[in-house]
């Protein structure tokens, strides 16, 4: 599989389609099994707030892993994204409720490198907090 977006179509400043992302202590735990990651920060409020956390927090892998959907949903190939990185700023603090935390992803096209490749540089926030810095990915395009 190739990349669906085509390197002429895009130009500094092309910004992807944001989404929401949502997440519920069920997602933790299905996360948790999946990763191995069963770290109690993640499923157990009084153990996450012993160890100064406002309550039980979301994997940082996975807040990780759902921005970079966006620029994987709009590339139309996960293939395509050849680096990818982040810096962790704030925990995504997932209450023990119906509604749980939402993760707001944007993203927009910041340089347009060579052998058709392009830098995009996503923003993430949780309760208006940003909680990835530094988050951007380049994509081999078509």
């Amino acid at each position: 599989m190739t990349a669906k977006v085509a390197f002429e179509s895009v130009e500094v400043g092309t910004e992807l389609p944001a989404r929401s992302f949502p997440v519920t202590r069920a997602t933790l735990v299905q996360y948790a099994g999946a990763s191995g990651d069963f770290n109690p920060i993640h499923w157990n409020e009084k153990f996450a707030r012993e160890v100064g956390l406002p309550d039980v927090i979301a994997h940082g892998m996975f807040t990780m892993a759902e921005a970079i959907r966006v620029v994987t949903d709009w590339a139309g190939d996960p293939g395509a994204v050849v680096e990818y990185g982040v810096r962790f700023t704030k925990p995504v603090v997932v209450p023990n409720d119906d509604t749980g935390a939402v993760i707001q992803v944007g993203a927009k096209v910041a340089a347009l490198l060579d052998d058709k490749r392009v830098r995009i540089d996503l923003t993430a926030t949780s309760e208006g907090k940003k909680v990835l810095g530094m988050a951007r990915a380049v994509v081999r395009l078509a």
